[in-house]
């Protein structure tokens, strides 16, 4: 598995602007990919469920105020968010959904179901796997965690609405494409092994690429 570094991301940029004309011309007119790993994977992880079908202001109101619920600013580790009840966490701004997902997040840290020092070594599939075994994770936010927190290369979002309707402008489709579609896409252009940083681009293109 290749790992985003300065050095692998002017790889890709190189190996994508030489295999698909298409990419070519976004990534003249962009600015250079800066997807970036870090080790933060637990509050990565409880800010994706919070922040999920939220603006970025609204998230980050209600990440503060849940952060505020522990008499810190400091993010809590997970045996504190075991120690408030779902109302109590609703009380933040999540909706009970929410509130019982970033629980049972942090009752597979403590069960050890779920081990962060685990997961690097572990491919993708395997990741998604772990990742998706936790109530409110779904495919599409193990597709973010592996980009931009453990900044793994070879990621295809297939079922991102943004990649979908950027797919659809660039190379002019009549429909929005289907992840199979985008599938067959990405091996067509020889995005392998950096497709993470294909879809950054994809994104860039219509100034959407999420954070």
């Amino acid at each position: 598995m290749i790992i985003a570094s300065q050095k692998t991301i002017q790889q890709a940029t190189a190996h994508l602007s030489r295999s698909d004309p298409v990419l070519a011309q976004v990534i003249a007119t962009s600015p250079p990919c800066d997807i970036r790993p870090h080790k933060n994977y637990y509050q990565e992880l409880v800010d994706s469920i919070i922040s999920q079908q939220l603006s970025v202001k609204a998230a980050r109101t209600i990440e503060r105020r849940f952060c505020e619920l522990f008499g810190s600013s400091d993010f809590p580790p997970p045996e504190k968010i075991l120690g408030k009840d779902t109302d109590e966490l609703r009380s933040a701004g999540l909706s009970r959904g929410k509130a019982m997902y970033v629980r049972d997040l942090a009752q597979h840290v403590i069960d050890g179901q779920l081990k962060f020092d685990h997961l690097d070594i572990l491919d993708n599939e395997d990741v998604i796997r772990e990742l998706t075994a936790v109530k409110g994770i779904g495919e599409w936010t193990a597709h973010m965690f592996l980009m931009f927190c453990m900044g793994r290369l070879d990621i295809l979002p297939h079922g991102d609405l943004g990649i979908k309707n950027g797919i659809q402008k660039l190379y002019s489709l009549d429909h929005v494409p289907t992840p199979d579609e985008i599938s067959e896409l990405a091996k067509k252009n020889n995005w392998h092994p950096y497709q993470s940083v294909a879809a950054w681009h994809i994104w860039q293109s219509l100034d959407n690429t999420p954070k």
